[in-house]
């Protein structure tokens, strides 16, 4: 699929919930949250189904997000469904690794490829203050087993304020060299203001090369993050949801009021 820039749209990030299991100071926003009912969020044959649609078009590559992605009941059962869909070379997921301990395994086993886990500190006062009263050990159980059961590529998240050279970011990237993880700053975003950044060690956050979509789990499919511009499978359907997101992709991030649609993804 081509957007109107001419930009191959290949890369399909799905949302498989909205809650998490932690509150970062960055992420969740302050006070009484508004999740998603449990009966507007999609069932995972409606994913797969969706899934099957946009990999018919172009895609070949899908991320598991949410919030915690593995917070979701039997997620396994969506990532072996997903793992059969021939088309897609590249099927991973975005955790925040508190979960990853009990079911990396069971990911590996089930196709997934790859993993990134958020981690912003080593220091576990600072990740407990950042998290909101995390525990630091459940992450690095995580990526400690993430290893064991032989993921090949695990990438840490972490995200900084302003620049790579902040203490919590020099002592998680020492972390993730001592430990063969690659690693990627996510300088911190404003999406009220449409203030964001290209992401050091990846690339998202470069307009000119964004080849996404992000599907949320309430059925919305957004043509960009710093978007508030979403398009309703369930009022639409499939395939003109998908063309319309394509059509009314921008060239470029503006900002987005609505935040917390897109947390994790």
């Amino acid at each position: 699929m081509l957007d109107k820039f001419n930009r191959k749209i290949n890369y399909l990030r799905i949302s498989v919930t909205d809650k998490c299991n932690q509150r970062c100071y960055y992420c969740m926003p302050k006070g009484e949250i508004n999740f998603i009912k449990i009966d507007h969020i999609l069932s995972y044959e409606e994913i797969f189904t969706i899934t099957k649609s946009f990999v018919d078009k172009g895609i070949n590559k899908v991320r598991l997000t949410g919030g915690e992605p593995l917070l979701r009941k039997n997620i396994i059962s969506l990532v072996s469904m997903l793992s059969e869909l021939k088309g897609i070379t590249d099927l991973s997921m975005t955790t925040n690794g508190t979960l990853l301990s009990k079911y990396a395994k069971q990911l590996k086993q089930n196709g997934l490829n790859r993993i990134n886990v958020s981690l912003d500190s080593i220091n576990h006062d600072h990740y407990k203050e950042i998290t909101s009263n995390g525990n630091l050990n459940d992450v690095l159980d995580g990526l400690n087993t993430a290893k064991e059961v032989g993921f090949k590529s695990i990438k840490i998240n972490c995200v900084i304020k302003k620049s790579s050279d902040e203490q919590n970011a020099k002592e998680v990237a020492e972390f993730a060299l001592k430990n063969g993880f690659k690693i990627r700053f996510i300088r911190m975003m404003n999406m009220e203001k449409g203030e964001f950044w290209p992401v050091d060690g990846g690339d998202g956050g470069n307009c000119k090369t964004c080849n996404r979509l992000r599907l949320s789990s309430d059925g919305r499919i957004f043509p960009c993050l710093f978007c508030d511009k979403s398009f309703s499978i369930k009022e639409l359907g499939i395939d003109n949801a998908i063309e319309q997101s394509i059509k009314f992709k921008p060239e470029s991030g503006d900002k987005a009021l609505n935040k917390f649609h897109l947390l994790g993804g």
